[in-house]
């Protein structure tokens, strides 16, 4: 790595975006004055991360993995989760960083949009972030980082995970803020054409700067083991959270329908969530205690264990924009019975997933022509499925394709603030764009603060454990 001096002047509009990242036009990126490689330093930003289980921690854990493995150098920042609080180190010397921010709502963190600066500032300045790449509609903390990065002039990347509607309030405000964050993002990430349809009409994007790029899952963690089924009857397993989202209520009505036709089914339900307790009352309502269990929250290393016991796996999402739960039961050789909503209809091929209309009914009718199939042994073996699915997605493939668009963003300009406000006006509307243009000023003004108070050559360059020469890799090695 070669250290160029960074200027100690006072910060002013144009040195606030010398010291941030640039493409330097020769296979390298310039990052507070750092000269690095075409290998990314990139932040990774969400609220949900584990311990707190979910689609989108699995999704961020796992490309981090694969991104360092490829040799880039990936730290995670997200919200304190209890006591974890403070900089924790994953497997291969992922670094991660929990951050002292007040939950709101779901995990999510609230927001005033400048409480936050401090805290991403540090961490994107010691760690000589160049990329910083947000996850889901639904975290305060990823729109925070992303509207930071930008005014710090730092390269940023977004990945929608979620479909929403445009009726409804929530879904108006949240459209509306997602219009606002993504505006002059550099690039999107979608994990479904569906999710890409929608995410282009939600925040009126140009379809150009946004890529489809699916979840998976690693199929060595998923592997199929008949022997630990009771072939004497059929176990239908859903692992989920227990929210409205994900159709529990629709649950709910097929249990027991299926319950009074079929003595010999039974289910198995994993997660946790506020719709527990309709679950819980319909299995007292209809006496099912021996048909009915319900296993709670689930760590990522027992819901394998959890899938390899049934016969199918029951999705009743009411909107879905991939659905990564899917793709586990089928490689662990589950029949997979699912609604037919957002992204789903893309995952499986027709021969590996029944899909129903997300009504009580419908699902009911899939669930039986797959119990009738199961039982006449019309379904092909759990080993055949799984190596179906092991080859359709794969991690190393979405790290791959991820790895080209941080290229891609990183060779594309980040607004100053005169052309950033300019864009906020035209793209938000007169009102949210006049309000947030504020808000972007404000903004640059408490960073030039910061600066002034604890400038960025004087801040502690982390030692890296990942990446080029991290130091992780070398201990390993040694």
């Amino acid at each position: 790595m070669v250290i160029i001096k960074a200027s100690a002047s006072s910060p002013s509009l144009t040195s606030v975006h010398d010291q941030t990242s640039k493409w330097d036009g020769e296979g390298g990126v310039i990052c507070y004055g750092y000269l690095q490689s075409t290998k990314h330093s990139i932040c990774m930003v969400s609220d949900f991360f584990y311990p707190n289980m979910g689609g989108v921690e699995s999704h961020i854990y796992q490309l981090s993995q694969c991104l360092i493995e490829k040799g880039h150098k990936v730290v995670i920042a997200t919200h304190a989760y209890g006591n974890r609080r403070g900089i924790r180190y994953l497997t291969n010397g992922l670094k991660v960083y929990y951050l002292p921010l007040q939950v709101m709502y779901n995990q999510s963190t609230a927001t005033t949009c400048f409480h936050s600066l401090p805290l991403l500032r540090c961490v994107f300045v010691r760690e000589r972030i160049t990329v910083v790449h947000a996850h889901s509609s639904f975290s305060a903390m990823g729109h925070d980082a992303l509207f930071h990065a930008k005014t710090m002039g730092l390269n940023t990347v977004f990945t929608d995970h979620s479909l929403f509607g445009f009726a409804d309030l929530s879904s108006v405000l949240t459209n509306k803020l997602l219009t606002v964050t993504l505006c002059d993002t550099n690039h999107i990430i979608c994990v479904s054409y569906t999710s890409k349809e929608n995410t282009v009409l939600r925040a009126a994007l140009d379809p150009d700067i946004v890529s489809v790029i699916p979840n998976a899952v690693d199929p060595t963690d998923f592997t199929p083991d008949p022997s630990r089924r009771d072939n004497n009857k059929i176990t239908i397993v859903v692992v989920s959270r227990l929210v409205y989202r994900k159709g529990i209520d629709l649950l709910g009505g097929i249990i027991p329908e299926l319950c009074a036709k079929y003595p010999d089914l039974c289910f198995l339900i994993g997660g946790e969530g506020p719709k527990r307790l309709v679950l819980e009352e319909v299995r007292e309502k209809y006496q099912l205690h021996d048909r009915v269990r319900l296993l709670g929250a689930l760590d990522h290393k027992d819901v394998r264990d959890v899938l390899v016991q049934g016969h199918i796996f029951l999705n009743t999402s009411l909107t879905e924009a991939f659905c990564m739960a899917i793709v586990e039961g089928a490689s662990c050789g589950l029949q997979v019975v699912s609604t037919r909503v957002g992204g789903i209809p893309e995952v499986l091929p027709d021969e590996l997933v029944t899909l129903c209309e997300p009504t009580v009914s419908s699902l009911c009718v899939g669930l039986e022509k797959v119990i009738a199939k199961q039982r006449a042994g019309k379904v092909p073996s759990p080993a055949a499925i799984h190596q179906q699915v092991k080859t359709l997605y794969t991690w190393r493939n979405v790290a791959d394709r991820t790895e080209k668009v941080y290229d891609r963003a990183c060779r594309q300009p980040v607004l100053p603030l005169p052309a950033r406000l300019q864009r906020l006006r035209s793209h938000c509307g007169s009102v949210a764009g006049s309000i947030f243009s504020f808000v972007a000023v404000i903004d640059f003004l408490f960073l030039l603060f910061l600066q002034w108070l604890w400038p960025n050559d004087l801040t502690d360059v982390a030692l890296d454990a990942t990446g080029p020469g991290g130091c992780w890799q070398q201990s390993f090695r040694k």
